[in-house]
């Protein structure tokens, strides 16, 4: 079991950043695959950003490519989102997601993911 808790969402003007984070609880931080996806009202969750295992290779959805940037720290169970940039269609609720992954794999597919946190709002101001 692995639980998941995300952190530094909030308020933002255009064009300005943040960066998320997302605790894991458990020892094997290690063996998932983390992504984060994001929900906006009235629309499905939808992918926004991956890693692999060991931070081998990542994965971004075309609205967020070089504007957002997925990292993890494994010595403390803890992935990143940082935002640059930021649109009012960013503004959204962020979820982290955990897979056990075997190595060198990520995906963008939220129906397999195995572990989610319970959101934190991002609001972006134009």
């Amino acid at each position: 079991q692995v639980q998941l808790v995300e952190s530094g969402g909030g308020l933002v003007q255009a064009g300005g950043s943040l960066r998320l984070s997302c605790t894991a609880s458990g020892r094997t931080f290690s063996s998932y695959a983390m992504g984060w996806f994001r929900q906006a009202p009235g629309k499905e969750r939808e992918f926004v950003a991956a890693i692999t295992r060991s931070s081998t290779s990542t994965n971004y959805a075309d609205s967020v490519k070089g504007r957002f940037t997925i990292s993890r720290d494994n010595a403390k169970n803890t992935v990143y989102l940082q935002m640059n940039s930021l649109k009012p269609e960013d503004t959204a609720v962020y979820y982290c997601a955990a897979r056990y992954s075997v190595s060198g794999y990520n995906t963008p597919f939220k129906g397999e993911y195995d572990y989610w946190g319970q959101g934190t709002q991002v609001t972006v101001s134009s």
